[in-house]
């Protein structure tokens, strides 16, 4: 490995991301879902929405949404209903199981946190989140891709 790789800062992003899917993965295995799958159905958790919608809100081209929600729903934890004036809007619920097993998805999502972040302190957490969601907009088109955070409400976490 050369020495400007060993310094690269993408690169040792990279390296944890993928720690951090694999641990993720593990955990979503006990719980019978698959990596990905824990953000559809969390963002499903509040209230149903259209596929469309999920796809924005996921970040993820229209055919990932419909492939994801398909096996999750013949696991049983979502629903696709027709809607809409014409019928061609999909609405995507939780069913009772899935909102159960979103739930779950809280404390797994907290244990690999606290691994993540367990040899930072408070206020280098802190810093590390702020960093990260700046490298985030360096990398999208003017910002447009990453959430926007109130920097006084970063401040007072």
């Amino acid at each position: 490995m050369t020495k400007s790789l060993e310094k690269s800062v993408g690169r040792a992003l990279l390296v944890t991301a993928r720690l951090h899917r694999a641990r993720m993965g593990e955990r979503l295995n006990a719980l019978g879902l698959f990596p990905g799958q824990e953000q559809a159905l969390k963002s499903l958790q509040s209230a149903p929405m259209t596929m469309g919608e999920l796809a924005t809100l996921l970040r993820v081209k229209p055919p990932t949404v419909s492939k994801t929600i398909g096996r999750l729903s013949l696991q049983g934890l979502v629903t696709r209903e027709g809607g809409g004036r014409d019928g061609r809007l999909v609405q995507v619920a939780l069913t009772e199981n899935g909102q159960k097993t979103a739930a779950a998805l809280d404390a797994v999502w907290n244990q690999v946190e606290e691994e993540l972040l367990e040899k930072l302190d408070a206020k280098e957490r802190k810093q590390l989140r702020k960093l990260l969601r700046k490298a985030s907009k360096g990398l999208s088109k003017a910002g447009a891709d990453v959430d926007e955070v109130d920097d006084e409400a970063e401040d007072a976490a």
